[in-house]
């Protein structure tokens, strides 16, 4: 099994496998690309976590969190880029450290995949079921706490508590409904799914903007002070430790990137249009999150803030803005939608390449012949999640993506550096500037954003890991096509 673990798959195989099983339509331009890691990126990040990572964590000095989380995504965005031109495939971080760090770290990065799309989806579909029930209120319509709430919750501030608790609810019902409803729409068809995330993109940036031009004149600079409050005690609560332990929670918000690059075989020129969608977005996505987080805590002060809805939390604090009340949170339904769209994609994506490899079962490849989607991972991926998000509060579950984000994103940073030293003349459409720098900052950044992260969210890393190893060990190793190669010729130390 050693010798298994860091055999490398040779991007020459990688591709002619993909090329292989090549059942997906190309149909996405940069444009579409574009668009689609804007619809996985501004959403949750935006609408929901501003208001618990200000109130728990970051305060007011929740913008120098976004600027955090920012510079960490661009360096790890110029990584992902150049990968995903120079292997234009699905299965994202997965594939590439499987052509660079061999099968156990691809198997562990696409295990925490999984792990990373199946929570944001869940995560997102509470922070919509917020929402919605904040929307219905305005017109009288109340659906019961039972039907409409998690029925456990976690005791304690930042994640330090290791408690669950019940509530006394039932079942999160619009967070199931929400996600059934989407995991159809992707079931048709990627082409109708990115028309779709279209025209909910064009709609939640309008109200996003809208939101900043017109809350700047009711900020309140009295809000700002102290711009970093002192730290309350505990690592992680307010001061700079704060600042960090918020930078890796909302890091959640970034992960829409990643996601496109699942759509590689989806994608008509993906040499040329996957670096313009991944840093495309990411720079657009960025400035919007510290601009609408300077705004929201200076308009009400951040100890208010931890809420589902901070944006109309802020907005109800002033009259003359009440009435913004509905396109805000209609712009944040939207937002919502779409990210939990983008999500479903690229985690049925990742099932797809990973059973490939024969590390899944092959149901998991499944391509349904009419519509040429990965149907059996779209129904899993939707069905796992809404049983999660009936279940569980935003705050667990926004943690956990975060940290499965984060390290998918070290791998890949490491992954680009390693792949321009041992095959070095491999084209390279697109090159990630001074690898050295821009590589090790990346993961550097993200390793610190990490560590800011509560020790229950580690434990839970643990135990998720934990259940992987097993899987692997009864079921990939022993379905792995790279095995069953090895057992034929010896595993080639070069990756081309």
């Amino acid at each position: 099994m050693p010798s298994q673990l860091f055999a490398t798959k040779s991007i020459a195989d990688i591709k002619e496998a993909d090329a292989q099983g090549q059942q997906l339509h190309r149909t996405l331009s940069a444009t579409a690309l574009t668009l689609l890691g804007i619809g996985g990126i501004i959403g949750t990040g935006i609408f929901v976590l501003t208001g618990t990572a200000a109130a728990n964590h970051a305060g007011p000095a929740l913008a120098l969190s976004f600027i955090v989380a920012g510079l960490g995504s661009a360096f790890a965005g110029l990584c992902y880029a150049e990968f995903s031109a120079m292997i234009p495939v699905t299965g994202s971080a997965y594939s590439y450290s499987y052509a660079t760090l061999g099968e156990g770290i691809a198997w562990f990065i696409g295990w925490n995949l999984i792990l990373e799309y199946l929570f944001a989806v869940a995560t997102v579909s509470v922070g919509w079921s917020g929402y919605v029930l904040s929307f219905l209120d305005q017109f009288g319509i109340h659906l019961p706490y039972a039907l409409s709430h998690a029925p456990f919750a976690q005791g304690g501030m930042g994640g330090e508590s290791f408690s669950v608790v019940r509530t006394g609810a039932i079942l999160n019902v619009p967070a199931v409904a929400i996600v059934a409803a989407l995991g159809t729409i992707c079931y048709v068809g990627i082409k109708q799914s990115s028309a779709f995330n279209s025209v909910i993109v064009a709609i939640k940036v309008t109200v996003v903007l809208l939101f900043v031009f017109l809350g700047v004149g009711y900020m309140q600079h009295a809000n700002w002070h102290p711009f970093v409050p002192p730290n309350a005690g505990r690592s992680g609560v307010f001061g700079w430790s704060g600042v960090l332990a918020a930078s890796g929670v909302i890091f959640f918000a970034y992960i829409g990137f990643d996601a496109l690059s699942t759509c590689a075989q989806e994608t008509k020129n993906p040499q040329r249009d996957m670096p313009i969608g991944i840093l495309a977005s990411l720079i657009v996505c960025t400035i919007l999150y510290v601009a609408v987080s300077l705004v929201l805590t200076g308009m009400v002060s951040y100890t208010k803030l931890n809420v589902s809805a901070p944006l109309a939390v802020a907005l109800d604090a002033y009259p003359a803005l009440r009435w913004m009340g509905i396109p805000i949170k209609l712009g944040a339904i939207a937002g919502m939608t779409s990210v939990m769209l983008v999500m479903t994609i690229a985690q049925a994506r990742i099932f797809l390449s990973m059973a490939q490899d024969g590390l899944m079962p092959k149901v998991f490849g499944r391509v349904h012949p009419k519509f040429r989607t990965p149907s059996t991972g779209t129904v899993v991926t939707a069905t796992c999640a809404a049983i999660v998000g009936g279940l569980f509060p935003v705050g667990i579950l926004g943690e956990l993506v975060s940290i499965g984000t984060l390290l998918a994103f070290v791998t890949v940073c490491i992954g680009v550096l390693v792949l321009r030293y041992t095959r070095p003349e491999l084209p390279r459409p697109f090159r990630a500037p001074w690898p050295w720098f821009t590589c090790l900052a990346g993961a550097a950044i993200c390793l610190l954003m990490m560590y800011s992260l509560p020790l229950s969210t580690w434990i839970r890393l643990a135990v998720w890991t934990f259940i992987g190893v097993l899987v692997y060990a009864f079921y990939g190793y022993h379905h792995s096509k790279a095995r069953t190669k090895m057992a034929v010729q010896p595993v080639r130390p070069a990756t081309g």
